[in-house]
């Protein structure tokens, strides 16, 4: 079942009440109800919204991710439960015992996977991607010749034109802020569906750095991204100003979750696909496969 992503932007309080999540609204609109256990992402932009202990229980014991956002309303903090899968000592075990050889071919699947969806979604512009189709065929184990670097320098000059002398940067010039956006809520169903996978998020299959706690998330993520590059690239066309993300431009990002995508032959929405993926993942550390299952974006 999909779950629900639900955005908090106005003062409120979000408690526990008969088992449903309670929304209490200070400017006198009426009060509502949610099922918790229909929520997956509750996005908090809002320094007067409050939450419950009780609520918050039990949105971690049905494995809910919650992103709070900064005084500069971009997500900058992911509460996660910390285990939800029922072999998770036995399912850690393999990921930790894990071989270098099996990392880099699953780093090798994810780069191929991310580099073809890259290209799909340059063609599904009008632009000529096969550059990209070659570069995806040439990766190999690891990735030591760093295709993906070669690939996203092409794709992110060719994907907003060249005219624009875009750059992708954290920081970087607008439409930056629209991706950090959307990479914050992938990141936050991808690191959710790790965890009801039993796996790590901090262990991560390429990624090392010592100072993310999500490195398994980001791995996972990249084929996942040009989706949220293609509904990006959709704002920039809809709206003049993209420098301030406005409620309308959030609300275009918030359906990120709910976006369909086609995996392993079957459209799906892109939370559903992102737990068949981490499900093969664990597949891959027990032994029990050597497949990486992702989605095409076509």
């Amino acid at each position: 079942m999909i779950k629900r992503t639900l955005y908090f932007g106005n003062p409120c309080k979000l408690s526990l009440k008969e088992g449903q999540l309670h929304i209490e609204y200070t400017g006198g609109e009426p009060s509502k109800s949610v099922p918790v256990e229909d929520t997956g992402v509750i996005v908090i932009d809002n320094s007067q919204v409050v939450l419950t202990a009780a609520l918050m229980m039990a949105l971690m014991e049905n494995n809910a991710a919650v992103l709070i956002c900064n005084s500069k309303h971009l997500p900058d903090a992911l509460l996660l439960r910390m285990h939800e899968h029922h072999a998770f000592t036995e399912t850690v075990r393999h990921q930790v015992e894990s071989s270098e050889p099996l990392r880099k071919n699953l780093w090798q699947q994810t780069v191929v996977a991310k580099i073809n969806n890259q290209a799909a979604l340059l063609e599904l512009t009008g632009i000529e991607a096969k550059n990209m189709n070659y570069w995806a065929g040439s990766v190999r184990s690891g990735d030591p010749d760093n295709y993906e670097a070669r690939a996203a320098s092409f794709y992110w000059t060719a994907l907003f034109g060249s005219e624009s002398e875009f750059r992708r940067h954290r920081h970087g010039e607008p439409p930056n802020n629209l991706l950090n956006y959307g990479y914050a809520i992938l990141r936050a169903v991808i690191a959710r569906s790790l965890v009801a996978s039993g796996l790590m998020s901090f262990l991560g299959i390429h990624h090392r750095n010592k100072y993310n706690p999500y490195c398994l998330a980001d791995d996972i993520m990249e084929p996942y991204r040009p989706f949220v590059d293609r509904i990006t690239l959709s704002i920039t066309e809809d709206f003049e100003d993209i420098e301030e993300l406005t409620p309308e431009i959030k609300k275009r990002l918030l359906v990120i979750p709910s976006t369909n995508v086609i995996i392993d032959g079957s459209k799906s929405p892109l939370m559903i696909a992102a737990q068949r993926t981490t499900a093969s993942l664990m597949r891959c550390y027990a032994g029990e496969s050597r497949k990486l299952l992702f989605p095409v974006l076509q």
